[in-house]
């Protein structure tokens, strides 16, 4: 019996070792993929032409390319969108955690995960009809599809993320921390800034993290809104267009195997890349957050 008991526990623990681990092989399974795709791309160019070049025209004779462009799409889309979503997105969370009324609470959580569940391209659809002519007539722009837009709309989509989470983490701060603090003379603000928000800043991080990621990995809504040209945008009025979106709008027109496709995908692998460092520079910080949040308490 004793036997038997052991086995059936080896197979438990076996099983919760492969559905662990199942993350990280399929993930190591995808990075190899996209090395055997995207490497053989550097017999043609080479790295450092490939990441600084600023001409993208994978199509011409000879063609050129340099993605310098795509990346500065990506990360100054990704920068302006975290600008306006961050602070929105902890502010919500401040407001409906420590400040409205239960009811009001009841009412807008609700809403702010509806909208976290609406289709990406129903927001890019929205970019598009409602957002682009606003930004056009009021900015006096030739087009209002371009940085800001794509930033605003990808902030919609990180604001729901970064509200909901950033709620959840310190409407989970113990009542007798915040009790203890008004006891000792602190206002309601002060007791958020220097009890509350030190508390819950490991949820919070992770919060942003998440509503982060998924604006460097939005594809459809930056495809639709962002403008679509290949250049270093010197103003958020200019149109842009990130590594996601242009990986999206021409590996259905590349012939299989050809030094474009193969760009593409190494466009990928450098996307996988700053998205791993994102990552890990997050964990970090979040991890070094925790410590002085525990230190401050």
């Amino acid at each position: 019996m004793s036997t038997r008991r052991q086995a059936k526990e080896l197979l438990i623990h076996i099983f919760f070792l492969v559905v662990g681990a199942s993350g990280i092989i399929i993930l190591t399974l995808i990075l190899l993929f996209l090395i055997m795709e995207g490497v053989p791309i550097f017999d043609t160019v080479s790295v450092k032409d490939f990441i600084t070049g600023t001409m993208w025209y994978p199509t011409f004779d000879p063609p050129d390319f340099g993605i310098l462009p795509l990346i500065a799409g990506s990360a100054s889309v990704v920068v302006l969108s975290s600008l306006i979503a961050i602070p929105l997105g902890i502010g919500s969370a401040i407001y409906l955690a420590e400040i409205a009324h239960p009811k009001v609470r009841a009412v807008i959580k609700p809403a702010i995960e509806l909208i976290e569940g609406l289709p990406t391209v129903v927001i890019g659809f929205f970019g598009m009809v409602v957002v682009a002519p606003f930004l056009q007539k009021w900015f006096g722009l030739d087009t209002g599809l371009n940085l800001l837009n794509a930033s605003i709309m990808l902030a919609f989509m990180a604001v729901p993320t970064i509200a909901s989470l950033s709620e959840d983490a310190i409407f989970s701060v113990s009542g007798h921390m915040k009790e203890g603090a008004l006891a000792l003379g602190a206002t309601h603000w002060e007791t958020i800034a220097r009890v509350i928000l030190p508390a819950s800043l490991t949820g919070i991080s992770t919060a942003v993290i998440l509503g982060i990621a998924r604006a460097i990995g939005e594809t459809m809504v930056v495809l639709m809104v962002a403008g679509g040209a290949a250049m270093i945008p010197e103003s958020i009025f200019d149109p842009v267009r990130p590594m996601p979106a242009n990986i999206a709008a021409e590996m259905g027109n590349t012939p299989f195997r050809s030094d474009h496709y193969h760009a593409l995908f190494a466009i990928g692998l450098v996307l996988f890349v700053f998205t791993f460092i994102f990552n890990m520079i997050a964990a970090y910080l979040a991890q070094k957050h925790k410590q002085v949040g525990a230190a401050s308490l």
